[in-house]
């Protein structure tokens, strides 16, 4: 393949350099383009358009292949779990033993909120969705540990070990502390000895005189969760956490604009929509079947299949649906909303008219059945996205902060009036 492309605008010519990933992806280099021609292009959304290079995630939408650092998702599903999983996100590379027990070290030492990010989480509107208060969290967190919020690239590198084990550990404690706010209920102090998931189960629904065991294989389902979600590429608030740190901006910065990127319907609230298209056909008296019909006829939308990105079967959802079988039978749960899911998965599944759209059910639809039947709160249901994102965010941000030379400064086409006269007030 040739070095180059060649741009004919008029009668001149511009030479672009081709970039070629490592996995063949191939794209033209137009950093030049504007200095050589005056031209910019154009593409809306940036669906055509690499922002940047990134060594953290491979995503091959058609052939359903998601990758973290070269590792398949399937494999880490199998044999990882979600904190081993970060560490090989943050850094790069699976960890040693000792590796791993340090960072798990790290993670449970964290793991209480200092006084003041608690009074800062009650401080919050009750009405205050829980999103807005972990953003608002993670930027009191920053204020609470402002050697580790320097704004200073150096500095912040430096604490970085420590900052991104905070940060982990606590956004957890975050999403507790809110939830036992509004219950007027105390949040139960993590137990060293357990795991990352089975500490939040703890905060979250856990009685300080109870010590009733939580079945293991809930357990791995919510684990399993957070290490789907670990990272996605560059999505709206992986994007959005790049750009903030690009500015320079620390780490509790970039993750609060990555939570509030998050917190849009259209890319963090999938998993809500799919419970909540589950509550309507329940109350509609409808088994599925005719959901499922009026959705054949464009009337209705079948929340939770299809995926933009993945044009075959998402990888995370044949991943998670074994799970979700798994999690649901220990826990014991019956319910009409689960078999209308069951139903619209199985019909899905095997009728031509999905089959041929490619729209199979993806990570949404079973991570909002799991979720739900492990009692979160349906508002939660993004917060645990974050959770999961987490240590993607925390990668990306350290990514820029390596290697990250300029500010991100999107252009624009503008398209609004040419230059006007001023006209004065009395004059209107």
């Amino acid at each position: 393949m040739e070095n180059d492309a060649t741009l004919t605008i008029g009668e001149n010519a511009y030479a672009l350099n081709i970039i070629e990933g490592t996995e063949s992806e191939k794209a033209v280099d137009i950093s030049s383009l504007r200095k050589k021609s005056k031209f910019i292009t154009f593409d809306d959304g940036y669906g055509n358009t690499g922002s940047c290079e990134s060594s953290v995630t491979f995503i091959d939408g058609d052939q359903g292949i998601l990758r973290y650092r070269g590792f398949d998702i399937a494999d880490l599903a199998t044999s990882s779990n979600f904190l081993e999983t970060s560490y090989l996100v943050i850094y790069g590379e699976l960890p040693s033993a000792s590796e791993l027990d340090l960072f798990k070290e790290r993670v449970s030492k964290f793991s209480k909120l200092p006084e003041e990010v608690v009074n800062a989480i009650h401080a919050q509107p009750k009405n205050s969705h829980p999103m807005g208060v972990l953003a608002a969290g993670l930027q009191s967190l920053g204020g609470a540990y402002p050697a580790y919020c320097t704004n200073d690239r150096k500095s912040d590198l430096e604490c970085f070990d420590e900052t991104a084990a905070l940060i982990i550990s606590t956004v957890r404690t975050i999403a507790a502390t809110r939830h036992r706010f509004l219950l007027s209920e105390e949040v139960p102090e993590a137990d060293p000895a357990a795991s990352y998931c089975q500490n939040f189960l703890s905060m979250m629904f856990g009685k300080e005189s109870e010590s009733e065991e939580i079945p293991k294989s809930v357990i791995n389902a919510l684990d399993l969760i957070f290490l789907l979600h670990a990272d996605h590429e560059q999505n709206c608030s992986t994007s959005t956490c790049r750009m903030i740190a690009s500015g320079g901006a620390n780490p509790f910065a970039s993750l609060a604009g990555g939570v509030s990127a998050l917190w849009g319907p259209l890319h963090g609230g999938a998993n809500m929509a799919v419970i909540k298209m589950l509550n309507q056909i329940h109350d509609a008296g409808d088994d599925g079947s005719r959901f499922i019909e009026s959705a054949k006829q464009g009337k209705t939308r079948l929340m939770g299949f299809g995926h933009r990105v993945y044009k075959n079967y998402d990888p995370r959802a044949k991943i998670l649906k074994s799970a979700c079988d798994d999690a649901l039978e220990a826990l014991g749960v019956s319910s009409p909303i689960l078999e209308i899911a069951r139903r619209l998965e199985e019909e899905a599944l095997k009728d031509s008219y999905f089959v041929e759209r490619k729209l199979y059910p993806n990570v949404d639809f079973y991570s909002g059945i799991i979720l739900q039947a492990l009692g979160f709160p349906t508002d939660m249901f993004t917060v645990l996205f974050a959770i999961g994102r987490t240590p993607g965010w925390l990668a990306h941000w350290k990514e820029i902060a390596e290697t990250g030379k300029k500010i991100h400064r999107p252009r624009q086409i503008y398209q609004g009036s040419p230059l006007r006269p001023y006209s004065p007030l009395e004059k209107r």
